[in-house]
């Protein structure tokens, strides 16, 4: 009559001083329990698991999804992020008034010398600049989330590239209205000039849709108006200048949005940024 008998130890194959009775499931090698680690069935060695999680998907956290999916405001979300980079540079101590002052937009910071003869001081970055500039966290918190709202309409709309030219040029837009308007050593920041801008180029759309824009005006003309209230300290120059620059963006943006007519846009945005350019040039001349 037989009889069974215990089956032969091995010795693990990263470890040949150690005996085993375990093999991994996967590949067959003994391994100690060291090498071991647990899997559905049974335990497999180091190198199975390693090319199981090499061919395993990789999983991606959901912020990093919700910033690659198709449509997503991947440039409001960039711009709200630069402003508030900037706005904690502007908090900083030591460093916080010369970033605020480097940035800030005026007549008289842009085009210090009153002509363009003397190049020396001659700053016209500020006109852009100066949009991502804020005054204080109420400021900035609601420019934000105004942009944030419309951003999330407008870009997925509009298209990346459109969206960021809209946003550029309503911001310059902005700028231009307080150098026409304003007095000339007046100091001027923030987004608003640009938002505004968005509103502008939201009601062109949204009237050459056939939508209701009467919301659209309604928001624009209280937004306006405390502009004018004394003592609130807000920019109205800016906005007027931004809502115009929206308004033409706009209109190029539904006059071209023909396949026969796609040829023109890109060329009517550089003759309208060109135009903006000259504008703002020749008011010193």
């Amino acid at each position: 009559m037989s009889q069974p008998v215990d089956a032969p130890a091995s010795v693990c194959y990263r470890h040949p001083d150690r005996a085993t009775f375990v093999r991994c499931q996967r590949c067959g090698r003994a391994i100690c329990g060291e090498c071991q680690t647990p899997a559905a069935v049974g335990v497999i060695c180091p190198e199975c698991m390693a090319q199981q999680r090499a061919a395993a998907p990789r999983t991606r956290s959901p912020w990093i999804s919700r910033l690659t999916r198709p449509g997503a405001p991947v440039v409001t979300y960039g711009i709200i992020a630069l402003c508030v980079v900037v706005f904690i540079l502007q908090n900083l101590p030591f460093i916080g008034t010369q970033v605020t002052n480097s940035l800030l937009y005026a007549g008289v910071y842009s085009y210090p010398s009153g002509s363009l003869s003397p190049l020396l001081g001659f700053e016209p970055w500020r006109m852009l600049t100066s949009v991502f500039l804020h005054a204080n966290i109420l400021h900035i918190a609601l420019n934000m989330y105004t942009l944030w709202i419309f951003g999330m309409a407008l870009e997925p709309m509009l298209g990346r590239a459109r969206y960021l030219a809209l946003f550029l040029i309503s911001g310059f837009a902005g700028s231009l209205g307080v150098l026409l308007i304003s007095p000339a050593n007046q100091p001027v920041l923030g987004a608003s000039g640009a938002i505004f801008g968005m509103f502008g180029a939201f009601f062109i759309i949204q009237r050459r849709l056939g939508a209701n824009s009467t919301q659209i005006l309604v928001l624009v003309a209280i937004n306006l108006a405390i502009g004018f209230i004394p003592g609130f300290n807000i920019a109205w120059q800016a906005h007027v200048g931004g809502f115009i620059g929206g308004l033409l963006v706009g209109l190029i943006y539904v006059e071209t949005r023909k396949p026969s007519r796609r040829r023109w846009q890109t060329p009517l945005v550089v003759l309208l940024c060109l135009v903006l350019l000259a504008v703002s040039l020749l008011h010193f001349v």
